[in-house]
Formats: C-alpha cells, structure tokens, sequence
C-alpha cells in the first residue's frame, strides 16, 4: 500500500495504473467522476490503452431536508428509498430537474456524444478520493441494472473503515492509501487543486483521439 503523501492527481493516476495493468488492451471502459476524477481516468486510460467516459449522478434529497439523499438519479437509472410521507410528485420533479443538469454537463464534457455501451463489458470507475461513498454506491448500483461485466472502483485514497463496504459492493475494489486518521481527500495531496470544465474537456478529447 503506497504510504506517502501523493503529489497531485497525475502520481494517483500513474500509481493506480500500475495496479490496474492486468486490464490494458481489454474490453474495458474507464469511467470517471467529474471533475477531480478525470485527470485521474486520463492517466489510467492513457497508460492501459483504454478509453474514458464520464460517470455523472446526483443524490435525491429530502424536501424538508436537502442534504439527506432518499434516492439518486444518473443519465438513465434512478434509485429511490421508500418513504411513504414524500409526494410521488416532488420525486418526479427532482428527477427530472436534476437529469436535465446532467444532461446538460455531459453534453458540455463530450460534445453530445451518447455515452458508451457497458453492457458485457468491465468498468473501472475512478474519482480522486472517497470520503462517505454514499454517492458513489448509488452510482455502482444504477452501474449495475446496465448489465456490465465487472464492476471495478479505483481510488486513491479511502477511510479505512470504508474499505470492506466497497469491496462487498463491487468486483474489485483497487486503493492506494486508507488511513485510520481521515480527515478529507485533499489531506493526502501536495497539489488538490479544483479541475476545471475546460480541463474536463480537454482530457476527455485527448485520451478518446489516441485510442
């Protein structure tokens, strides 16, 4: 387990690679969380020979209480827990608000394209950091009812008590660093700089034309 402090997005990329190499030149797709997950699928991608997409979903939040999630939606899945006292109708509205948003960003980062097929295929979903994972299980479980092959999530760094709940949520579950003393992704980074739409973009473009 690789113990130092990492220097920027670009070593995190590079070292999950290496961990990651038994997938270069297969049927997989790299999808990464934006925006801080993306320079790191472009490095995965581009050392495996491997092509990148983008993984976007957004939690459902409570009308009384945004910040707590009763569901999450992606471009084409949704999930949501039952909770009998919330309007059908308020359900409904958010999906539709927030798929609209997504649709919009991914339209932005790769220039209306449709998203890749996974169906049969394995994925590797990448981001710069889990600190709760709660949206990110929401997003391996809408992953999963588009029928890939295996499901894979490469990290840099996780707490280390959220280990054993991503390993029994997916395939494989590849990681650099997970620290008893968490406290936040950028801790673990010389350079944590914010990614932006632009650099998004250019990412995106550059990995996909040399694949």
């Amino acid at each position: 387990m690789y113990e130092e402090i990492l220097k920027d997005r670009k070593e995190a990329g590079m070292l999950l690679s290496q961990k990651l190499e038994k997938y270069q030149h297969t049927d997989t797709i790299i999808l990464a969380v934006p925006r801080g997950g993306v320079p790191i699928g472009y490095e995965i991608a581009k050392n495996l020979n491997l092509p990148l997409d983008i993984i976007l979903s957004k939690k459902i939040g409570h009308p009384f209480n945004k910040e707590f999630a009763i569901g999450a939606v992606s471009l084409d899945s949704t999930i949501i827990d039952e909770y009998p006292d919330i309007p059908k109708e308020y359900i409904e509205r958010e999906i539709k608000n927030l798929r609209e948003s997504m649709k919009d960003k991914y339209n932005l980062y790769r220039d209306y394209r449709k998203p890749d097929d996974i169906k049969g295929k394995t994925v590797i979903v990448v981001d710069d950091g889990i600190a709760t994972g709660n949206t990110l299980l929401a997003s391996l479980a809408m992953l999963r009812k588009r029928h890939p092959k295996k499901i894979i999530v490469a990290v840099p760094v996780v707490p280390f008590d959220t280990v054993k709940v991503f390993e029994q949520n997916t395939d494989e579950f590849v990681y650099l660093m997970a620290p008893k003393d968490f406290r936040g992704v950028g801790r673990f980074y010389e350079s944590f700089d914010q990614v932006s739409d632009e650099e998004v973009v250019r990412m995106l473009g550059v990995v996909n034309l040399i694949g």
